[in-house]
């Protein structure tokens, strides 16, 4: 029975295993959003959640602490200058999971990790389709000139 197994082990070793989250954890401070699978992401938020927690105070040994966690000091200067401060009224929950369905290949559950004030910008999502529209008229301008 698998009764207080106290956390998920990811069918990894433990260096492999630590990577793994160290390494998803910077993505999702860089980016504030990665797709995963339903597993890593529970695993990822657990430890994730406590470096935003140590980063909404400021000290010489949360830095350090969080350094010891993160390798990359630019992803750490954004978590205690950027991040840190926007969820210093939140009392916990700073992230959260979206469900995205099944993976083709192996049905498993994927999911989105994101910050839990992470909105995704309209003018973005303007500025992408804009993009494409002028791809579009331009391919399609190439095809009746070629034509």
């Amino acid at each position: 029975m698998k009764h207080l197994r106290g956390f998920n082990p990811l069918e990894r070793r433990s260096a492999h295993r630590k990577a793994l989250i160290r390494n998803m954890m910077t993505s999702l401070f860089r980016f504030e959003r990665i797709r995963t699978t339903k597993t890593k992401a529970l695993a990822v938020r657990r430890a994730a959640e406590r470096l935003i927690t140590r980063a909404k105070e400021d000290s010489v040994h949360n830095r350090r602490l969080v350094s010891a966690r993160l390798f990359d000091e630019g992803i750490v200067a954004k978590l205690f200058n950027d991040i840190g401060p926007r969820m210093k009224d939140r009392p916990g929950g700073y992230t959260r999971i979206l469900k995205l369905g099944e993976r083709y290949g192996d049905a498993a559950e994927m999911v989105i990790l994101e910050l839990a004030d992470y909105k995704l910008k309209i003018e973005d999502v303007e500025d992408k389709k804009a993009k494409k529209e002028k791809a579009k008229t331009e391919k399609a301008a190439k095809r009746a000139a070629g034509a």
